[in-house]
């Protein structure tokens, strides 16, 4: 059993019968109430995030995961494959698993993968990644300081918001998270 005030960020823990993530945590103390911690959790195997409040005299149960670096190979009825660069072991997870940043996935491209008991429950791209524009209306010079944005189709095939002067062949930062971009690398 851990304590509450043993949360951080990453922790795995046993609640409501479900593998959660600590994605974000607060400890809160308001006026004269007994301390509390306030947090984000992500559940492990279906990627759903829950906001919820632990009071400090809570005893929750931490999961021990084993997490490791693998490089993505290709994709087969609905599997992503992904190998160990270090045993060249492979392992396939469903695809469900990497959620809404399968869009942004390349061939090549490490992904963290989570496991517990030898199963892989989660799976997670680079926070960022630089990823080549495929398709974009063309550019306006000097309109690089505008808020203006438009559609533009990236290498992956993904959709993104783009400000109006990127071109097709820039190569641009793009948070995997939300699907947003974050700034140009280079020009195409």
């Amino acid at each position: 059993m851990a304590s509450i005030s043993e949360f951080r960020k990453g922790m795995a823990i046993k609640f409501n019968n479900d593998v959660w993530i600590i994605t974000e945590f607060q400890h809160v103390t308001p006026g004269n109430w007994r301390a509390m911690v306030r947090t984000k959790l992500k559940n492990a195997k279906t990627g759903r995030v829950l906001e919820n409040t632990f009071r400090m005299t809570d005893s929750i149960e931490e999961i021990r995961l084993e997490e490791k670096e693998m490089q993505y190979i290709y994709e087969s009825d609905g599997d992503l494959y992904f190998m160990d660069t270090e045993s060249y072991d492979q392992i396939f997870i469903p695809t469900a698993l990497l959620g809404n940043q399968k869009r942004f996935l390349r061939e090549g491209d490490m992904c963290r993968i989570m496991f517990m008991e030898g199963n892989a429950i989660s799976a997670e791209l680079p926070l960022s990644l630089n990823i080549k524009v495929a398709e974009a209306e063309p550019g306006l010079k000097g309109a690089s300081v505008t808020n203006i944005m438009k559609n533009a189709v990236l290498e992956t095939g993904a959709k993104v918001q783009v400000p109006i002067f990127i071109n097709a062949g820039d190569v641009l930062k793009i948070d995997t998270r939300t699907g947003k971009y974050m700034e140009r690398i280079s020009r195409g």
